[in-house]
């Protein structure tokens, strides 16, 4: 079962550099298969640093997240909080 959801990024460099490194870092801490896409385009994986920044999200910006796996729903709280934190908190 998938779960989903959109995302407002907060940091203001959004998904690029530091961000998009915790970002990547929190992902790969979790048992489940989680992508990252424009709120209403392709996904592509979350757990990719080339694909995250790849993806040119800005701040400000809405990001759709999907996750399968066991610890899906626990993946998806511990990321919102990365994107809805601004940078140096």
């Amino acid at each position: 079962m998938s779960l989903e959801r959109v995302v407002t990024v907060v940091p203001e460099a959004g998904l690029h550099a530091r961000p998009a490194s915790a970002f990547v870092e929190t992902v790969n801490e979790y048992d489940a298969d989680v992508r990252i896409g424009a709120e209403d385009g392709d996904l592509a994986p979350a757990g990719s640093m080339l694909s995250v920044t790849g993806l040119g999200v800005k701040s400000g910006e809405r990001v759709r997240l999907v996750a399968d796996g066991k610890d899906g729903e626990t993946a998806l709280d511990a990321l919102e909080a990365v994107l809805s934190t601004p940078e140096g908190e």
